[in-house]
């Protein structure tokens, strides 16, 4: 089995690989950190915070990820998705409840690849998944209105109608230079990589835009007219902690823990099929939640893997974990050195990028294709997209998991049958000959709970005249708490009615959860066979007996 914490980067450093690939991998993490640059400042922003958290992020959480991960090429850092969670939680907690609930959801994902939990969480529906990221997509959208559109407006309500009210409101006060801004932004953000394929489209429409408006002197809002001057160091800082009041930061750390979780091993599993890969989704869960453990006490946000600046390192030849401890470097650098310089940057020109962000996690051609499929996938999907719109996150994570587990659950549970066996004219075996008070059924499907109460009202209707019934189980794959305290039943009702029961082609491991719940020994001896000529034969010499 393998280990639940083993690093890619010592696993390669023991096979001798961590440097086969140096010079590739410096130029990928050059370029990764130059693409994370403006997304780390337009991300901390659109979240509610100062430009440098967005930076302190990308460098701590960059650098731990890389360093400890299960992926060789994960780049760590803010992504949007967190977005409306973390400005949710400032706008009620502040940002010391920020950091708590995420060193709280740091320690949740450690917990969470300790238990192994990290290939259940693959398994998370995928119109939910569609559901959640588009509608995120939809309220980072929102959020850039104000700044694209340069509208005179101190402070956006919470809420997406609301927000739409007040931009309607304010709509005739728009200014023409932030608009032109914006949209300059997102041309050469989407444009510029087919002239210019090696350098960022969104850091050229940084360094474009800045430069415009600082030499023409355009009036628009920047990076320093709204949050002053960046820091060009990293401290350490401490959250101010009440024990008493740690309850109240359980959901929203569990919300971050959740999504960190399916991002990051989303992120993972796009990068291994990228480079043929396999990544380790134990360790990289725990890295995940060291990084957010000690990325707030730096004053940092929330972190996971960026499929993004993840793909762009692969695209740009970054091969081992060393591509992502490089754009940690990088970014530090320019936040010693050339931080001054970013307070510069307009902020219609980060709306713009963020715009550009919103569309790419929209997920449009996924969300109209699911639009067509089952209707269980589309109830999930619109469930979950709308809640996320206009409830919350938190809750469309919570209630779109429960919608789907009963949903599969419903679904499992129509598929599980208990057929009696004479009804079965296609059947290949041949029933004539099956003596008169024998009854023959089969269980087709789990033994759960949802569908165990329906195979106790089935098997209890058996006829007062049945001597002998034989239960085929060889389509059962497990069998569950529920399910064996209504086989139990099932058969103490049978037996006080004299009636002897069989079951025939009992798979192993249900075999093993029989014997625990005590059913093998209320059977009897004998009683439990492997196949279905053995039940036949056992059925003969019952008879026998009785006669």
């Amino acid at each position: 089995m393998e280990p639940i914490f083993l690093p890619k980067t010592w696993s390669l450093f023991k096979k001798g690989l961590l440097t086969k690939n140096l010079s590739d991998d410096i130029f990928a993490g050059i370029i990764v950190g130059i693409v994370a640059l403006p997304l780390a400042i337009a991300f901390a922003v659109a979240s509610g915070v100062s430009p440098e958290k967005g930076i302190i992020t990308a460098v701590v959480a960059g650098f731990l990820i890389s360093l400890l991960g299960g992926s060789r090429v994960q780049i760590g850092g803010p992504t949007g998705a967190f977005i409306v969670i973390v400005y949710g939680i400032v706008q009620k907690y502040g940002f010391d409840g920020l950091m708590i609930s995420t060193i709280m959801a740091g320690f949740m994902l450690i917990a969470f690849g300790f238990l192994r939990l990290g290939s259940i969480l693959k398994f998370f529906p995928h119109p939910l998944i569609v559901g959640f990221t588009s509608g995120i997509a939809l309220v980072i959208f929102s959020t850039q209105i104000k700044d694209a559109m340069g509208l005179p407006v101190d402070k956006l309500p919470a809420e997406f109608i609301d927000k739409w009210e007040v931009y309607f409101h304010h709509i005739q006060n728009f200014n023409p230079s932030a608009v032109l801004i914006t949209i300059a932004t997102i041309l050469i953000t989407v444009f510029s990589g087919r002239l210019i394929p090696k350098i960022p489209g969104s850091f050229i429409a940084i360094v474009a835009m800045t430069l415009i408006v600082s030499i023409f002197g355009i009036e628009v809002n920047t990076i320093e007219s709204i949050f002053g001057a960046i820091p060009n160091k990293i401290d350490l800082s401490f959250p101010s902690i009440q024990f008493d009041q740690l309850g109240q930061y359980m959901q929203p750390a569990l919300t971050i823990a959740l999504l960190g979780a399916i991002e990051s091993l989303l992120s993972a599993v796009v990068a291994d099929g990228m480079i043929s890969s396999n990544h380790r989704s134990n360790t990289e869960l725990i890295a995940q939640g060291v990084a957010n453990v000690v990325v707030p006490f730096f004053g940092g946000i929330p972190a996971t893997g960026a499929i993004a600046r993840t793909a762009t390192n692969i695209k740009n030849n970054g091969r081992t974990p060393i591509a992502g401890i490089i754009h940690a470097i990088t970014l530090l650098l320019i936040m010693l050195f050339f931080g001054q310089w970013a307070i510069l940057i307009p902020m219609p020109c980060l709306a713009g990028i963020l715009i550009v962000v919103a569309y790419n996690m929209s997920e449009m051609k996924s969300f109209f294709s699911l639009l067509k499929g089952h209707k269980y996938d589309i109830f999930i999907l619109v469930s979950t997209f709308i809640l996320t719109v206009f409830v919350d996150l938190t809750v469309a994570i919570e209630v779109g998991v429960v919608l789907s587990s009963l949903l599969f659950m419903q679904r499992m549970s129509s598929l599980s049958k208990v057929i009696p066996m004479e009804a079965e004219s296609d059947s290949l075996e041949n029933y004539a000959d099956i003596p008169h008070g024998v009854e023959i059924f089969e269980i087709s499907g789990p033994f759960f709970f949802a569908a165990a109460r329906r195979y106790e009202e089935t098997l209890k209707d058996i006829s007062h005249t049945s001597k002998i019934v034989i239960i085929r189980m060889r389509h059962v794959p497990f069998i569950d708490g529920t399910g064996l305290r209504n086989l139990k039943g099932t058969i103490k009702d049978l037996k006080s009615r004299r009636i002897q029961i069989i079951l025939s082609g009992v798979q192993p491991e249900v075999l093993e959860e029989l014997e625990k719940g005590g059913i093998s020994a209320l059977i009897g001896p004998g009683n439990i066979t492997a196949n279905f000529d053995l039940a036949l034969a056992r059925m003969d010499l019952i008879l026998k007996k009785q006669n």
